[in-house]
């Protein structure tokens, strides 16, 4: 995780970020010993006392955070391909989520080329990139799925509230903070370690423990399911070195099938048997019973909904989701002409006015061991607004919820701003917006 702060008095020439080169620190599996990964770490052997904290903080100050990232990414893959890493280990690359989506620099092209072709890549992101603007976190996912990498999720365990993420990054391996590692054991940590084991236990998911130092650490780390482990114990960052294919090497493989990004909760729920019809009245009770979860599951669970427009985000609606965004890691609300909020724990975004989304009505919970929605679609009654009906199904099947929040989630922008169209289903022409 990049630390915050800039010391004044080291000077750093303005092409420094070019200067930047990969030190590799190797990645073990506990039980045989054999390097089965490293992770690279940017590094700036021309500038002394210059640290990534320090150069990641400049460019952020600077606007040219993709520039550097792109910069980092290319070290990392340059050494690796010159060393002939090849594909029997894996290389890790920290990257920052929101430059993902960044165009490469201008003749880049054939060293990416190479690195879909002759690495095997996993990227590392950190739970908080989530919270910060999920629609762009899972961009950055689908990116790199598409490019045949893998996804660590790194810091896991640093943010108890954050376990409630994992299902939306489904990472391939799960780093754990090495807080985990050093610290007395506590009925907090084993909270957090409860919820890592039960994902990795679901998912085939690889825990990596970080900072062994330590045979105590070791036994620490094998204690908590960890089966690789990264530290002092086991190298520095350095060079490359010539180092064995492992027996038991890294695997990773496409993810299962997610929805088109066209797509609507309703969508999946269309042609379920448990499907219902019920009026508005119902509706609300049976959405804030749902929502209700949020403020009594600890740790706090995931919140994302969508309300057709704003004028059904109503005051009473928004004073509960604001409740919920002190308790939760992430809550969203999500539709027409809803504007940004003053409020950074609550994320609020407008739908296009042409988005199939405008037809429904979705509220989901995702906890680390509980989840629910309502998921509706609007009749289009005329009428009393209370008598209004839905179509409707109230599920707890976990991987449907997840499906239907991770459909919202790509609505769900950093301040608010309209996500895009392009490759959106659109809702006929001409055709009014139904309402809630």
């Amino acid at each position: 995780m990049y630390v915050k702060t800039v010391d004044p008095d080291i000077e750093m020439p303005a092409d420094a970020f070019v200067g930047v080169r990969a030190a590799y620190q190797p990645i073990v599996d506990i039980d045989s010993g054999d390097v089965v990964a490293h992770e690279a770490l940017a590094r700036w052997p021309t500038l002394s006392g210059v640290t990534p904290d320090m150069m990641f903080e400049r460019a952020r100050q600077e606007g040219r955070l993709a520039e550097l990232d792109w910069e980092c990414r290319l070290a990392a893959v340059e050494g690796a391909l010159a060393h002939g890493l090849g594909r029997d280990h894996v290389l890790f690359v920290n990257v920052e989520p929101e430059t993902l989506g960044a165009p490469a620099p201008a003749g880049s092209a054939s060293r990416i080329a190479a690195a879909d072709r002759e690495l095997r890549v996993m990227l590392e992101l950190t739970e908080r990139s989530l919270a910060t603007d999920p629609a762009m976190l899972l961009r950055a996912v689908e990116w790199a799925r598409r490019h045949g990498w893998g996804i660590a999720l790194d810091d896991v365990g640093s943010h108890p509230d954050s376990l409630a993420l994992l299902p939306f990054v489904a990472p391939d391996v799960i780093k754990l903070d090495m807080t985990l590692i050093r610290e007395r054991p506590n009925a907090q940590q084993a909270a957090i370690m409860a919820a890592v084991m039960a994902y990795a236990e679901q998912k085939d998911a690889i825990i990596l423990a970080e900072g062994i130092e330590t045979d105590r650490d070791l036994r620490q780390a094998r204690a908590l399911g960890a089966t690789l482990g990264q530290g002092w114990h086991f190298g520095r960052p350095g060079p490359l070195r010539a180092t064995p294919a492992p027996r038991s090497p890294i695997t990773f493989g496409p993810s299962a099938s997610t929805p088109p990004v066209d797509a609507t909760p309703f969508d999946l729920v269309a042609d379920s048997p448990r499907k219902r019809v019920g009026r508005k009245d119902l509706l609300l009770q049976l959405s804030r019973h749902v929502e209700n979860q949020g403020l009594h599951l600890r740790p706090g669970p995931v919140v994302v909904s969508a309300f057709q427009t704003s004028t059904r985000f109503t005051p009473a609606t928004e004073r509960r989701y604001r409740e919920l965004a002190q308790r939760c890691p992430l809550v969203c609300a999500i539709g027409l002409d809803l504007q940004p909020d003053r409020d950074p724990a609550l994320h609020t975004a407008s739908l296009d006015a042409h988005d199939p989304l405008l037809d429904e009505w979705t509220v989901t919970v995702v906890g680390s061991h509980y989840a629910a929605a309502l998921i509706a679609r609007d009749l289009g009654d005329d009428g009393p607004d209370s008598e209004r009906r839905f179509e409707f199904v109230v599920t707890h099947d976990r991987a449907l919820v997840v499906a239907a929040a991770r459909l919202l989630m790509t609505r769900c922008t950093a301040g608010g701003g309209k996500p895009t169209t392009a490759g959106l289903r659109q809702r006929p022409s001409g055709c009014e917006s139904t309402r809630h």
